[in-house]
C-alpha cells in the first residue's frame, strides 16, 4: 500500500459513525448495553480490588480500563463511557452513594427539598472527562466512541425520590401537582447535561446517547412535556456546540410513542427496547432514520436458537435500514461470555453473507 492508499486507509469511515450518518453497513456494527460490567470475570477482578462502584467511576485510569474490557475481548464496533447516569445529580448538589445490593442512593431528596438548597459542583465531572481522555488515547481507530447521559425524566425520578422506583410514583406526583416546580428541576437538569456532554466531546467521545430508562412510565401529555420537549432541548443545545456529533436517543418503554419521541426530539438515531415489534417499528419511524437495538437480553441468556431466530427477525425488520445491532436494554450479570462470542459470530456472518455459526 503507497501514499494515497495510506492517507485513504487512514481516513477510512468508521463502520458505527457510518450508521449514525445515515448509511447502511453489511454486517451492521455492534455495541452491547452495559458492555462492561459484571457478566465479564475481569471487571468483577477490578471491582473487588478497588470497593465501591463509586470509587471505581471516580478513579479515572481504572473506569478506562473497565470501558475497554471488552473491546479487548470481543472487538465491538463501539465502545461506551463506563460511568453513571447519575453523575448528573451529584454534580448538580446532591449527594450521591449505592447501598450493597439495594442501588443508589441521593440526598436530600427534591420531594421534601427545594432546588435551591443544593449547591452545584461540576468539578464532580471532571474525573469522568479525565476517563474520556485515557480511553481516547488506547482505543482502536476503528472503534467509534460513544459517550452518555441520563434524559431529564428519569434523573428527575431518581433526584425526587432519592432511589429507583417502580412506578416513579413520586416524580408522576409532582409533575402533575406542581409543574412549575418539576419544570424548573427539568430545565436544571437540562442544562446540567448538555454541560456534561459538552465536556465529553470536547474530551474525546465521538457521538452520545440519552437514556430515558424510564419513559414508559408516563400518559402520553406527560411523555410530551417530560420526555419529548426537554430531550429536544438538549438535542437543540448540543448541536449548537457540536453540530457534527450524533445524538442516539433511547426512550425505553416509549412503544406506541417512539414515533413522537423521533419526530419531536430530532434525535440523529433512536434505540428501540426488547419489547418493541422490530418490524412495527420500522414502518412507523421516520425513512431513513437510524436504529438501534433489540435483541432481548434474556434470548442471549439463553443462546442458541433464540438468539438465531431473534436475530433474523430484526435483521428481516431494518434491511434497508441504517442499524446499529444492540440489546433492547443491559446485559444482564449472568450473561455467559460464550452466548456473547456466539451472537457476534452470528451477526457478522449472517449479515455480511459468510457461513453462519452456532
Amino acid at each position: 500500500m503507497t501514499g494515497p492508499d495510506i492517507l485513504a486507509e487512514s481516513f477510512a469511515p468508521k463502520p458505527l459513525l457510518s450508521v449514525l450518518a445515515g448509511e447502511v453497513v453489511m454486517p451492521p456494527p455492534v455495541w452491547l448495553m452495559r458492555q462492561a460490567g459484571r457478566y465479564l470475570p475481569e471487571y468483577r477482578a477490578l471491582r473487588a480490588d478497588k470497593g465501591g462502584f463509586l470509587e471505581l467511576v471516580y478513579e479515572s485510569p481504572s473506569a478506562a480500563e473497565v470501558t475497554l474490557q471488552p473491546l479487548r475481548r470481543f472487538g465491538f464496533d463501539g465502545a461506551i463511557l463506563f460511568s453513571d447516569i447519575l453523575i448528573v445529580p451529584y454534580a448538580m448538589g446532591q449527594d450521591l452513594w449505592f447501598e450493597a445490593g439495594e442501588g443508589p442512593r441521593l440526598a436530600p431528596i427534591l420531594s421534601e427539598t427545594d432546588l435551591s438548597a443544593l449547591t452545584p459542583d461540576f468539578s464532580r465531572f471532571e474525573a469522568v472527562y479525565e476517563t474520556v481522555r485515557q480511553v481516547k488515547a488506547a482505543l482502536d481507530p476503528d472503534v467509534t466512541f460513544l459517550g452518555f447521559a441520563g434524559s431529564p425524566w428519569t434523573i428527575a425520578t431518581y433526584m425526587v425520590a432519592g432511589q429507583g422506583s417502580k412506578d416513579q410514583g413520586a416524580a408522576r406526583r409532582l409533575a402533575y401537582g406542581d409543574p412549575a416546580r418539576f419544570g424548573a428541576l427539568i430545565d436544571a437538569i437540562v442544562d446540567a447535561t448538555v454541560t456534561y456532554l459538552d465536556g465529553q466531546i470536547k474530551a474525546g467521545v465521538e457521538a452520545v446517547q440519552l437514556f430515558d430508562s424510564w419513559a414508559g412510565s408516563l400518559a402520553p401529555l406527560q411523555f410530551e412535556r417530560w420526555v419529548v420537549q426537554p430531550n429536544a432541548a438538549i438535542v437543540r443545545k448540543l448541536k449548537a456546540l457540536h453540530p457534527q456529533v450524533p445524538i442516539i436517543g433511547f426512550p425505553k418503554g416509549a412503544g406506541a410513542k417512539l414515533a413522537r419521541y423521533a419526530e419531536g426530539t430530532g434525535v440523529d438515531a433512536i434505540g428501540v427496547d426488547e419489547s418493541v415489534d422490530p418490524h412495527w417499528a420500522n414502518a412507523v419511524l421516520p425513512r431513513g432514520l437510524p436504529v438501534q437495538g433489540n435483541l432481548d437480553p434474556l434470548a442471549l441468556i439463553a443462546g442458541g436458537e433464540a438468539v438465531r431466530q431473534a436475530v433474523d427477525n430484526i435483521r428481516a425488520a431494518f434491511a434497508g435500514r441504517p442499524h446499529i445491532f444492540n440489546l433492547g436494554h443491559g446485559i444482564l450479570p449472568d450473561t455467559p461470555i460464550a452466548h456473547v462470542e456466539a451472537l457476534l459470530s452470528y451477526v457478522r456472518n449472517a449479515y455480511g453473507g459468510g457461513e453462519e455459526t452456532d
